[in-house]
């Protein structure tokens, strides 16, 4: 028996070399993705965009729903939970955020329904399917996240001690707390835009530690990334020789 409901998910989600229906829909919405993505390089709104965010938000609407309906193949089990735990797994986020700039079109233009617009990135992140490379790094993203968090929790507090340091010890050179902190990222990062610069001698010691504390934490994701996609890229190879 013919398993319609199979069938899109083979071509949603496997995307098999031999299954020509699966790889012209996988460029038909990288297609999608790249056009949908080209009204944010345009200032205002046209005829032409408007039918581009139309004709792109119904491809991703079909897409979500057919991603969504197919969902108990992908979570692996069939009751209603599997379609409930899909909606919450970032990709299906991403999709659902996809579709959200359309809605500006046809409610009346405010501040905050203007920002809708800027949703149209997140469709960007749709081509985290298409490509095997980026399943790779997402793969690998994947699997070294409670590291990742650790350092990004490292870095969080250092700059929360540094900016507190320095608010403290420069007092007339910020007006809030939260230009410290931009002062802390800013320094962490080794950026050094100039626009906030400590005056007194121990400020200025603390800019310079936090530039070589910034060097040296910002590498660690780099790092980690790094060797847990050469391991990938090993397991990779040595399943397919086997």
């Amino acid at each position: 028996m013919y398993d319609f409901k199979r069938r899109i998910y083979e071509v949603l989600e496997v995307g098999s070399v031999e299954d020509r229906s699966s790889r012209a829909y996988d460029r038909l919405m990288t297609v999608a993705i790249i056009v949908g993505l080209v009204p944010l390089t345009l200032k205002g709104n046209s005829r032409y965009t408007i039918a581009i965010d139309i004709v792109t938000s119904i491809l991703f609407l079909i897409d979500y729903v057919a991603r969504v309906y197919t969902a108990d193949y992908k979570m692996g089990y069939k009751n209603y939970k599997a379609y409930i735990a899909y909606l919450f797994t970032p990709l299906a986020i991403f999709d659902f955020l996809s579709i959200v700039p359309v809605i500006y079109i046809f409610l009346p233009i405010s501040s905050w329904i203007g920002l809708l617009r800027l949703f149209r990135v997140f469709r960007v992140l749709k081509l985290i399917r298409y490509s095997k490379t980026m399943i790779v790094i997402a793969n690998v993203i994947r699997k070294v996240k409670n590291q990742l968090l650790a350092v990004l929790i490292l870095i969080i507090v250092y700059i929360f001690v540094s900016a507190m340091l320095v608010f403290q010890l420069e007092p007339n050179l910020f007006d809030t707390f939260f230009d410290a902190l931009y002062w802390a990222t800013i320094s962490i990062t080794t950026i050094g835009y100039g626009d906030i610069s400590p005056v007194t001698p121990v400020g200025r010691l603390i800019t310079m530690v936090s530039a070589l504390v910034g060097m040296a934490v910002i590498a660690l994701p780099t790092g980690i990334i790094t060797a847990a996609y050469m391991a990938e890229i090993s397991r990779k190879k040595s399943k397919y020789e086997l």
